[in-house]
């Protein structure tokens, strides 16, 4: 038989070990994870829930999900063991603190744009211009009617035409 024909079998052969070798590797550090778990760590369970752990047998888990509500799950069930700070970040919205990492960067642009007057862009007062407000008012500045205005200004207009003007 030639080696040439026998190649794709031991490349297919070759990937399937590989493959099996690395789901035999996370198999083996979420175990490791999983034995590792103490009470008083907050896990994620595999459905995506948050608790924390209040007791570890040899199979279970007895997790606390809020006062009062104690659940019992599998130790498979548990998806990940989470640090203090990313279960607190989570789970109560607190933050550790911010200054210790450095320049904060702001979650809205507006603090990027604004100037000290509230409400005026950083353009507008550089170039010492007013802000524009392009809002539909119902009545003109000196108290004219808007439809007064319209008409004043299709009057200064010259009138568009198909092309069959005089004018060249």
């Amino acid at each position: 038989m030639n080696t040439l024909t026998l190649l794709p079998f031991i490349v297919l052969i070759a990937a399937m070990f590989l493959m099996t070798r690395s789901a035999k590797k996370k198999q083996q550090q979420a175990a490791s994870m999983r034995n590792e778990m103490q009470p008083g760590s907050g896990v994620r369970t595999i459905g995506g829930m948050y608790a924390t752990v209040k007791e570890v047998s040899e199979d279970t888990v007895l997790l606390d999900a809020g006062p009062g509500v104690d659940l019992l799950f599998a130790k498979n069930a548990i998806g990940a063991v989470l640090t203090d700070d990313e279960y607190n970040r989570i789970v109560h919205g607190v933050e550790h603190d911010l200054k210790a990492d450095g320049d904060v960067v702001p979650d809205d642009a507006s603090s990027l744009t604004e100037t000290g007057e509230p409400g005026e862009p950083a353009a507008a007062a550089a170039s010492g211009d007013k802000a524009v407000d392009f809002g539909k008012k119902d009545v003109a500045e000196d108290g004219t009617d808007a439809a007064e205005v319209a008409e004043a200004k299709t009057d200064e207009e010259p009138k568009k035409t198909d092309g069959d003007s005089e004018a060249k």
